[in-house]
């Protein structure tokens, strides 16, 4: 094994008193591994891309490279704020946390736990924090009122893969580095850098494939920066992606191109069945290539040579993302495009689609799959993954009666801009009795908030993606300590923990909180047959534990109960991931779905009753009248949602609020320099960008701006304007209550003076 680098802070001396530390980029989900050099005053003077590190190789992006411009940024909030009227003041931490406490208690004692809330946002995802102390929140708050980005990004892929396959983090990935054929779908990784599939250096993965005599197709309306590196692009027209992949489906069963082989386990010794072939089938003969080209655009030819052409790959995989996500058909999307993987012989098979296996223990389900457990109050929406929709925020805030939210949790979210409906959100978060914000800003959401906490700057915080590394296209694990000192600031779990016991009404030590969740998980590990410590004793599990804080013990039990116990000769542990700073090489993916698949039958289920009953309501649409124009989102390379406006290098260039038209549409609508974007929810004056990249009939504006009434000062002065309040919070994809961003009828209309 290497050299053991430091215990604290993978510190090594360079010129002078500068220093260069080592850290997982924690700004998007590529984990890209970065060497950041420090002055003498502990301030960054570079950021580049760790060469040394196995899966990221040196590769950066611009948000890595600024990383330390976000660190500096004069704007965070350095201190607690409380809230008077309109004016804010910076307090200690005990005041801070006594208003909590008594904002939460009187809520309580008035309207119970029911009228409690949280909203978790997506920098939430990519800290250990809000990995390990999110779900003690939500316990402490004793409230099925959570919310999080989740519904307005990804959920359609957890229920999708949860009917499926059994559990909704049972996500296929593409296995990039070996496949033949990638077909992607409203993807867009080299603005993205991935999503819902973590890999480092997208790019450069693409272009691997084709230099191996592979093929890329892209299909998207827009002729993205990823469609211009593609071999080949296709326009569609937005939301009707299912469609097209039943189209592909229709020629697989007619032409008997199914290839229905899917193994697992160790070289693919074990079959695994599937179950509703016939059911498929039958619901497939509805889809012609013909009925698919009149609701999407693609020729039916062209429909019909790529069904080809996946069944013919040596190997192939199939990846859809956010355009299809947030959509009204997003879970019938996410279903079919496991069905072409499995149909074509590529689920779960090197170079096709398959599942990571992460370093962190993961507890299998032993309950069927289900959504709806519970619903929205005033709409009545199903849960999906303990989740209900974001769509419905407002309604629950707004509407009186038993059980309306009148306090709210939101932890690194801004539901005001990245909403559907925001700027109602925005109207209604000032009728709430009591909010609390843990947030770096004061931002569109967090300004209505009673007391905000500012969580330390990621120098001064561990990191290691729970989430993220369970969708990687190389099994991989790294860490990073802290490399600056908190000095009196908590640490983000503390600040989580703190919150939950302010939340449940207690007092004490916070670390009371992890020793809890160790206990329970030590205990429900022994129990489990085919566990590494079934049947041994807790007290001496738990003596085995290193690490300086509650998050550090709880990553190192979790490390210890994954599937890497026997690891180069030792144990995959938190100190191996100290000993190795740069990350390490966990080795390709490898066929597992024999132990990743828990349906009730144990086979994969082809034809999910809830989404072959949905399949109607797809019928339904082929008789609605066509709208003139649509429109769509936009990802932004320099940008990750709302919260990196305020950094002057990230601004500009690619990087601004601009509504994307084709030229066509310009010269038909008698268009100037802007326009008036009109929606059944809303209305925007716009400047235009005429491209030849976008499909006729389309038009797109990026998410996550709006920030004219922002205290950040280079998120104001380029402020945008909030695309959310175009979007209707009244439209969702039913299945998993998934807000639906693409397609949403518009008109434009010329700028009268």
């Amino acid at each position: 094994m290497p050299t053991p680098e430091p215990r604290r802070n993978e510190t090594r001396r360079t010129a002078g008193s500068r220093r260069t530390v080592l850290r997982t980029c924690p700004l998007c989900e590529a984990v890209c591994g970065l060497q950041i050099e420090l002055d003498e005053h502990d301030r960054v003077v570079s950021a580049r891309g760790d060469r040394d590190d196995p899966f990221s190789k040196g590769f950066i992006c611009p948000k890595g490279a600024s990383l330390g411009k976000l660190d500096e940024d004069p704007d965070l909030l350095r201190a607690p704020m409380i809230r008077t009227g309109d004016t804010w003041r910076e307090v200690g931490w005990d005041e801070a946390f006594d208003a909590v406490a008594a904002g939460f208690g009187a809520v309580v004692a008035e309207h119970g736990r029911s009228a409690l809330a949280l909203y978790a946002g997506n920098p939430s995802a990519h800290t250990v924090a809000g990995g390990l102390y999110l779900p003690v929140l939500l316990r402490a708050l004793g409230t099925r009122s959570f919310f999080s980005a989740s519904t307005a990004d990804q959920m359609p892929k957890h229920v999708a893969s949860g009917f499926m396959f059994g559990d909704p983090l049972a996500i296929p990935v593409p296995d990039l580095d070996r496949t033949d054929y990638l077909f992607m779908l409203g993807a867009n990784p080299m603005e993205s850098n991935g999503s819902l599939c973590t890999a480092p250096d997208f790019p450069g993965r693409m272009k691997a494939i084709r230099a191996r005599g592979g093929k890329v197709v892209v299909v998207d309306p827009r002729r993205t920066r990823t469609a211009d590196r593609a071999d080949e692009h296709i326009f569609i027209r937005p939301g009707t992606d299912p469609f097209l992949l039943f189209g592909i489906v229709h020629v697989l069963f007619a032409d008997e191109l199914t290839e229905i082989d899917v193994r697992s386990g160790t070289c693919g010794a074990t079959k695994i069945p599937v179950a509703g072939l016939d059911e498929l089938r039958a619901v497939a003969t509805l889809f012609s290539p013909e009925i698919a080209e009149a609701q999407t655009g693609v020729p039916a030819a062209t429909i019909t040579r790529i069904a080809h052409e996946l069944a013919a790959a040596k190997t192939a995989a199939v990846y859809a993302r956010i355009g299809t996500c947030t959509a009204e058909f997003g879970t019938l999307a996410q279903w079919l495009v496991e069905v072409v993987n499995v149909l074509t012989g590529n689920l779960d098979r090197p170079g096709g689609a398959m599942f990571a296996t992460p370093a962190v223990g993961r507890i299998r389900r032993s309950r069927p799959y289900r959504t709806g457990r519970w619903t929205s109050r005033v709409r009545g929406l199903p849960e999906a993954n303990g989740e209900l929709p974001v769509a419905t925020l407002a309604d629950e805030i707004e509407t009186p009666g038993e059980g309306r939210i009148r306090a709210l949790v939101t932890v690194a979210g801004n539901p005001v801009l990245s909403a559907p409906s925001g700027d109602r959100i925005g109207r209604a978060l000032p009728e709430l009795d009591f909010m609390v914000s843990v947030d770096r800003y004061l931002n569109e959401t967090t300004r209505h908030a009673n007391v905000v906490l500012p969580p330390p700057t990621t120098l001064q915080s561990p990191h290691y993606d729970f989430a993220l590394l369970g969708f990687a296209v190389r099994n991989y694990a790294r860490y990073s300590p802290p490399a600056l000192p908190l000095d009196a600031q908590p640490s983000e779990a503390e600040i989580l923990a703190r919150l939950a016991m302010a939340a449940a009404g207690q007092a004490g030590d916070p670390a009371l909180a992890d020793e809890l969740v160790i206990g329970t998980t030590l205990q429900k590990a022994v129990t489990v047959a085919g566990s590494p410590v079934e049947g041994r004793d807790t007290a001496e599990l738990r003596a085995e534990l290193r690490g300086e804080t509650g998050a550090e013990l709880r990553l190192d039990m979790m490390l210890r109960l994954g599937p890497y116990g026997e690891w180069n000769g030792g144990t995959l542990n938190l100190q191996a991931l100290l000993d190795n700073p740069h990350g390490i090489d966990l080795g390709p993916l490898q066929p597992q779905l024999d132990e990743r698949l828990c349906t009730e039958s144990r086979r994969v289920e082809l034809a999910p009753p809830a989404l072959v009953d949905d399949v109607a309501r797809l019928r339904e649409y082929i008789a609605r009248a066509r709208p003139e124009l649509v429109l769509i989102g936009r990802r932004q390379l320099r940008s990750n949602n709302s919260w990196m406006h305020n950094v002057a290098s990230l601004v500009g260039g690619s990087n601004t609020c601009t509504l994307q038209i084709n030229p066509a549409d310009v010269d038909r609508l008698g268009l100037g320099d802007q326009a008036v974007v009109k929606s059944a929810a809303g209305e925007l004056t716009v400047p235009l960008e005429p491209t030849d990249a976008i499909m006729p009939g389309v038009v797109s504006l990026p998410h996550g701006w709006g920030h004219a009434r922002s205290t950040q000062s280079v998120a104001a002065a380029n402020a945008g304007v909030n695309a959310n309040e175009l979007t209707d919070d009244a439209l969702i994809d039913v299945l998993s209550g998934n807000a639906v961003f693409n397609g949403v009828p518009v008109t434009l209309a010329p700028v009268t003076a």
